[in-house]
């Protein structure tokens, strides 16, 4: 729990409190629909909280209410009078069992410490639960740090976690990104009997990491960032014998949220890699950590800390026409949600509201409490635009809707049981042959040189290589130095990062590592010598991503570096996975066809502990989704690759290309 607060949230997100009062609209926050923390106010006159405020900055450049052009640093704190007027509103201790007092918000923290009761009592249990550490003195837990060790067993319900996690966040994982599916959530007409596994339960832990030699490397790969797909950085391998290795508590599929205090969930990739390898004695990092899946009761107490609140506007040409849009009530849960977008009308054309989505507000009126009756007769009256305000929660679906469109509690599946894909009217590509964009990485582009010099018969070429088709990702041949004493050095146009596609005319692109240096060494007996190489360039970026090393780290290509690969160096191979009726597949991908952006790859984002994908340990996070049985992934959205890997009911391929993440 927040030693602030008294409730548990994520730790980047806002204190929760509990309001003796309704609190005036004029103090509410648009963004999270709470009453104002730290306030700030835009030029354009509107007011949100601080965190609110720089989340939804990070991500666009407009505000949130009137979408007219703003950046954060335009922003401003609210004046004293209203951050005084927050302050000064009354909210109910968070432990009514043990304490009814009622108190200033401002002085909130000052009574769990020094006293509530129930804070207290709280505070107390957490030590005897606490397993005793080697050293012999505990010190209380700062916010969101936990002591659970990485290999802790799962409790198989949600609410103990709660209770048993040394207040580190309990959030189901799941992120705000367009494009984000996860196939690990979904459930079935055969489970209906069984407990729901609805909710992925993930912990913010923080991580002190010792090294003897401030200058080594940590020994783990990552992959991520805002200028991906990913997002988010996260761990892709821990090498053995490495610092993280033996510390034991960052594991793959981890995501790194904070170095040394400094907040990296939205920087490039490039940045991330720069802070993870800045040298000194003790790190100290922030992660998500997913721990399996939870039941639906532990998924309601989730609720608070996973969510996104979106603001949509559908605008209508007149009072009439409908918005393609079917509204349920859910047994289990107060509110309005959204069942199913019907194709072609309004809403599906807008593209940014999804099935179950819970609508918070329409036009400005609060449904938290309404019915769909309700919110029909706000939308049917509306001459033009129509505001939703809406609450997501990442990886929770409502079943299926029936093909009459009626609503339905059950959910149908088109493929045979046996594990057969359904007809898709699209060409079956031979695996070698998954043509791609070469280079969708906007920042990176791919340039061929060609390289022809004169040389001495017994002089060297003078460069290392790294790669070969028989590495563990099947890399191409790259150059990992240029010596100063060889001719390639002299004539300055073969780098250190260039792939090596040929020497005299013999293809590199296929060969191992031995291969490659026999057929370097050979031809670099020749009086000349003509190299054809490819060069990774950066378009828009200060940073030298190939050249980013520091002292003291061997050297590496990026991870992001090999993204601008064109695709007939891509090396594609088949990961099968199999599972039971009652299991899902266990991962997360994000990318896909979107309007906005064009043609994204789609890449593996989680990897769910105790699932098949989890078991086969072939798929990594960061891995590319080129083809779902055999039928290429270019070119299609979320709405068409979704589909295919749910209706796999035991078995499904994916082709794949996986490329090794960026060393720290």
């Amino acid at each position: 729990l927040c030693s602030e607060c008294g409730q548990s949230h994520l730790v980047l997100d806002n204190h929760l409190y509990n309001f003796q009062d309704e609190v005036d609209d004029e103090l509410i926050c648009h963004i999270c629909l709470q009453p104002l923390l730290q306030p700030m106010d835009t030029p354009c006159g509107h007011t949100y909280c601080f965190k609110c405020l720089e989340n939804f900055m990070q991500e666009y450049s407009f505000c949130p209410m009137d979408r007219k052009k703003l950046s954060f640093q335009q922003c401003h704190k609210s004046s004293l009078l209203v951050r005084n007027l927050l302050d000064k509103l009354l909210v109910l201790c968070p432990f009514p069992a043990e304490c009814q007092q009622t108190m200033q918000r401002c002085e909130l923290e000052a009574h769990l410490h020094n006293r509530c009761p129930g804070f207290k009592k709280y505070k107390s249990e957490l030590q005897r639960k606490k397993n005793p550490i080697s050293k012999g003195k505990e010190d209380p837990p700062a916010k969101g740090e936990t002591n659970t060790p990485k290999d802790a067993e799962v409790p198989s319900g949600g609410s103990s976690l709660v209770a048993e996690s040394s207040g580190a966040a309990v959030v189901s994982l799941g992120t705000a990104e367009p494009g984000l599916v996860n196939p690990a959530f979904e459930e079935t007409e055969e489970g209906e009997n069984l407990p729901h596994r609805t909710s992925l339960v993930a912990e913010t832990t923080t991580i002190e990491i010792h090294r003897e030699d401030p200058e080594e490397e940590l020994g783990m790969r990552i992959v991520g960032g805002k200028d991906t797909p990913l997002g988010n950085i996260v761990v892709q391998e821990v090498l053995r014998d490495s610092v993280i290795a033996a510390d034991g508590r960052i594991a793959p599929g981890d995501h790194i949220l904070e170095v040394n205090g400094v907040n990296i969930s939205s920087v490039t990739h490039c940045q991330a890699v720069s802070f993870l390898r800045h040298p000194g004695p003790v790190l100290h990092l922030m992660v998500l950590q997913e721990k399996g899946f939870s039941n639906r009761s532990a998924q309601q107490d989730s609720i608070s800390a996973n969510r996104e609140v979106i603001h949509v506007t559908l605008v209508k040409r007149d009072r009439s026409e409908p918005l393609g849009i079917k509204l349920i009530r859910k047994t289990d849960e107060a509110g309005i949600f959204i069942l199913d977008l019907l194709e072609g009308g309004l809403a599906a054309k807008n593209g940014r509201l999804s099935r179950n989505d819970r609508v918070l507000s329409i036009n400005g009126q609060d449904l938290r409490q309404g019915t769909p009756e309700a919110a029909a007769q706000i939308i049917q009256t509306t001459e033009s635009r129509v505001n939703f305000v809406i609450l997501r929660q990442p990886g929770v679906q409502l079943p299926e809707p029936a093909e009459d469109g009626s609503s339905s509690n059950s959910s149908s599946s088109s493929s045979s049981s046996n594990g057969g894909s359904p007809v898709h009217h699209r060409r079956r590509l031979d695996q070698n042959h998954y043509r791609r964009k070469s280079t969708y990485q906007k920042g990176y582009a791919s340039h061929e040189k060609t390289v022809a010099i004169k040389k001495e018969p017994k002089e060297s070429l003078g460069i290392t290589i790294g790669g070969g088709r028989d590495n563990k990702n099947k890399l191409p041949i790259y150059v990992t130095s240029v010596q100063p004493i060889g001719c390639l050095f002299r004539d300055g146009r073969i780098k250190r990062g260039d792939v090596l596609l040929s020497i005299n005319g013999i293809d590199l692109t296929h060969l191992n590592y031995y291969e490659a240096v026999s057929a370097l060494k050979s031809n670099a007996a020749s009086h000349s010598v003509t190299l054809k190489a490819l060069e990774i360039l950066s378009l828009n970026s200060p940073e030298a991503p190939l050249d980013i090393r520091e002292q003291g780290f061997s050297w590496s290509p990026l991870w992001i570096t090999w993204l601008g690969l064109p695709s007939y160096l891509h090396f594609c191979q088949d990961i099968v996975l199999s599972k039971g009726n009652l299991e899902s597949w266990g991962f997360s991908i994000v990318g896909g066809f979107e309007e906005s952006k064009g043609n994204q790859p789609f890449f593996i984002k989680t990897i769910v502990p105790g699932t098949p994908a989890f078991r086969d340990r072939k798929l990594k996070c960061g891995d590319e989704i080129v083809a779902v049985n055999g039928v290429p992934a270019i070119g299609m959205s979320n709405a068409e690759l979704i589909p295919m890997l749910k209706e796999q009911r035991n078995k499904v391929t994916l082709t794949v290309v996986s490329w090794p993440g960026s060393l720290v």
